[in-house]
């Protein structure tokens, strides 16, 4: 089993917090990493389960029977009504790691909890595989890049295989998942928006024009780009909005957010076919984007930062006192435009990090420093 980075965190949420929520995109492995931390004195509740539907007929009376035990519930979002029931029985007796609850749907299951469970959970969210849980070499570098994250695709004997468990998911997460979520739209027109969504990869998000596509109206785009990002597959990245005395790009940029997916939906097979297709160069500034956002702070706003004037930074990292700016390169040899050192200086930021595929990292100019995604996800940030 590979050890996931947020084990330590989730350990000591569950010290401190009476309930956990786990969330993240479904097939990424919320389940495996709940049983291997929780133990075999844990109980194991899954919502799709009728057995364990059953044992909920009467939720409080059952659940107040294991005060003494952690209560895994997976796809907690499937019964919404547990959550008053659950502050209830935590309002009882009041101590860490009663609740951990695992879900895939984000927005919907923190508005549902946060209104019975303030200040009794915390919020973790597991995504698909990132580079340094599977090893920085450049064999894994490229296998993630091509296959993406979802355990069952990356660990898939060949591409091959791979590619075919990722159609897979397309389908059951379209015909299943959803449905399962109370979304009643037609599998095929999703999938159509979908893949439409696949050829804007990184691209300035345009209500009209993709539904001038579709043949749909711009509300019914932005609710179907909803839908995938409440449900992980797909970000919404906002541009930066301070009040800069510059004219902004005030549109946000769509990516999908795991590069496996988005080369299933392009038809991308093999490496060959990747670094062939048009695509490349956006498919990897999604994966920068997807780690770089995955292993910043809890008090950092992600943002993408673009003038009309042709300043750019494919992403900036706002924290409290502190801006990052990030620019993604598929290249071995980058070279910078002249927007890269425009939008640096309008946004105060001395140096900033160009992230490339190569594997050494080194000083490009007086203010971009070139570095692998190793050395980025682990802090190398070089200012000599």
């Amino acid at each position: 089993m590979i050890e996931r980075k947020i084990t330590p965190m989730l350990r000591e949420s569950l010290t401190q917090f009476p309930a956990v929520a786990l969330l993240g995109p479904r097939q990424v492995g919320k389940t495996t990493l709940a049983r291997a931390i929780a133990g075999r004195e844990a109980v194991f509740l899954d919502l799709e389960r009728p057995a364990d539907m059953a044992r909920l007929r009467d939720p409080e009376a059952y659940l107040s029977t294991q005060a003494e035990r952690l209560v895994v519930i997976d796809e907690i979002q499937r019964m919404p009504e547990l959550f008053p029931i659950l502050r209830a029985l935590i309002d009882q007796e009041r101590r860490p790691g009663r609740f951990l609850l695992l879900g895939s749907a984000s927005p919907a299951l923190r508005r549902q909890s946060a209104e019975s469970l303030a200040g009794r959970i915390e919020y973790l969210e597991l995504t698909p595989f990132m580079l340094d849980e599977v090893g920085a070499t450049p064999e894994n570098q490229q296998k993630l890049h091509l296959r993406g994250g979802f355990p069952e695709s990356y660990l898939a004997p060949s591409d091959k295989a791979s590619l075919r468990w990722r159609h897979a998911f397309i389908q059951a997460f379209l015909e299943q998942d959803l449905p399962m979520l109370g979304i009643g739209i037609p599998a095929s027109q999703l999938r159509r928006f979908w893949q439409m969504l696949a050829h804007l990869h990184g691209q300035i998000w345009n209500a009209s024009q993709v539904a001038a596509s579709l043949g749909f109206t711009p509300p019914t785009m932005r609710s179907y780009l909803d839908i995938l990002a409440d449900t992980y597959m797909a970000r919404v990245l906002p541009p930066y909005y301070a009040n800069l005395g510059k004219r902004l790009i005030k549109s946000p940029k769509v990516y999908l957010r795991d590069s496996g997916l988005l080369h299933a939906l392009l038809g991308i097979a093999t490496l060959d076919d990747l670094y062939a297709h048009p695509v490349a160069g956006a498919s990897w500034e999604g994966v920068v984007i997807e780690h770089l956002i995955g292993h910043a702070g809890d008090n950092t706003s992600p943002y993408y930062y673009r003038t009309v004037a042709g300043s750019e930074l494919d992403l900036v990292l706002d924290a409290p006192g502190e801006k990052q700016g990030y620019e993604a390169k598929f290249s071995l040899s980058p070279t910078l435009s002249k927007g890269y050192h425009l939008a640096l200086a309008d946004l105060g930021i001395e140096q900033g990090e160009v992230v490339y595929p190569g594997m050494e990292s080194y000083r490009m100019t007086s203010d971009a420093y070139v570095t692998s995604l190793a050395d980025v996800l682990n802090g190398v940030h070089r200012r000599d």
